[in-house]
């Protein structure tokens, strides 16, 4: 019936439409939106089909490694290599970085600070240092003799010798040096230059800190970290020498502790009570040692090391320590331990006394050496306790 009305409502000659009306695009858009996404389609196909990509399209990061110019063997199994950490940033030019050290034979990952210096010839960066007692290796300079001098004569101490042939001496060293600037500095500036400073090889700037010690006429050594009984539950650190190692690869690892920093006049052991009793493994380091003229500290930790027959044998300067004087840390315990060490100083003629470098440690030492003179021994350089035992 409305229909009807409104037909009869309508101008003449006009008829009424029912408006559902469809937006339609022309035919020619279609055609365009249709030729679109077969391109698309076609694309898509193609980079499935005749892509080689083996990971299905997963996203990939790739990163660049270069070889040193040097290394022109692969790393033999059991030595380590050096991986930075996946999403850590690269250290700009002159600052730290963070590097993984990968054991080749355990697979053990384990992370260490190092010094933009490392591997990059730091001992030119030190002064007093003779670049004729230099060799290059593949991870930096690392010392050697040259026309007849040795590091071990060279980066001594001074002391009056003279004097020392004839009086009671003692040595005293203090170790762990060189990780934690703040404790390596007050044993630096607080202890007397007749101290022996002992650095670890991990430090973020150990050449700086060694350098600052020689300054202050300091004499100073190099902890070279051995595997311990208890190893890996005890670990000394990165690049450990281990007795499942072989010769080459335990030298290998030597070099990479001898190239940290320069100036040391001898390398002491850190930890290691199973490598130095052990004469396949000592035998060789022992050696390397003496062959570039270093001195050897055993820091007495364990009775079964051979470090001493090895040295004997190679003609290399040694000393082995009396007393960890801080092996109980307080201060009556370590005054007791100095006593016992003068002690020993009179009966023998020279003692050999380790400590680490704790406040209290410094404190009691720095306060002792004032005094000790005045008791007629004499505070001496350990290679002039080296030598001192050599002659006797």
């Amino acid at each position: 019936m409305t229909e009807t009305a409104d037909e009869l409502s309508a101008p003449l000659g006009q008829k009424t439409e029912r408006k559902k009306r469809r937006f339609r695009l022309p035919f020619t858009a279609m055609q365009a939106l249709a030729v679109l996404l077969g391109l698309v389609l076609i694309v898509f196909l193609s980079v499935a089909l005749f892509t080689d990509n083996p990971l299905g399209g997963e996203p990939m990061a790739r990163v660049a490694l270069r070889k040193p110019a040097d290394d022109k063997q692969p790393a033999a199994s059991g030595q380590t290599e050096h991986a930075a950490k996946p999403g850590t940033p690269q250290a700009p030019a002159g600052e730290n970085k963070t590097v993984t050290i990968i054991d080749g034979s355990s697979g053990k990952r384990q992370d260490v600070v190092i010094g933009s210096d490392a591997g990059a010839e730091p001992a030119m960066t030190m002064t007093g240092i003779d670049p004729r007692l230099l060799e290059k290796s593949r991870y930096g300079m690392i010392p050697a003799v040259a026309d007849g001098l040795k590091p071990f004569t060279v980066y001594a101490a001074d002391a009056d010798r003279t004097k020392a042939a004839k009086m009671p001496v003692i040595a005293i060293v203090v170790g762990g040096l060189g990780v934690g600037a703040a404790k390596t500095t007050d044993a630096i500036m607080k202890l007397p230059p007749a101290v022996t400073l002992a650095f670890t090889p991990y430090g973020a700037d150990p050449t700086k800190l060694a350098e600052r010690a020689r300054a202050q006429r300091h004499e100073i050594l190099l902890q070279v970290p051995m595997e311990p009984f208890d190893y890996p539950d005890n670990d000394p650190g990165p690049q450990t020498l281990l007795t499942t190692l072989t010769p080459e690869q335990n030298l290998d690892r030597l070099y990479w502790h001898l190239s940290r920093f320069q100036g040391y006049a001898g390398i002491a052991n850190f930890m290691g009570a199973r490598f130095t009793a052990s004469d396949s493994v000592m035998q060789p380091v022992i050696r390397e040692a003496a062959k570039r003229g270093l001195g050897y500290l055993d820091d007495g930790s364990s009775p079964r090391s051979i470090a001493s027959a090895q040295a004997t044998a190679q003609s290399m300067p040694f000393a082995k320590a009396d007393f960890t004087i801080d092996a109980v840390p307080t201060s009556v315990e370590i005054d007791r331990a100095l006593a016992k060490l003068e002690t020993v100083a009179k009966e023998r003629g020279l003692a050999v006394g380790v400590a680490s470098a704790l406040p209290i440690s410094i404190e009691r030492l720095a306060a002792w050496t004032k005094t000790l003179e005045g008791r007629g021994i004499l505070l001496v350089p350990l290679t002039t306790a080296m030598l001192k035992s050599k002659s006797g």
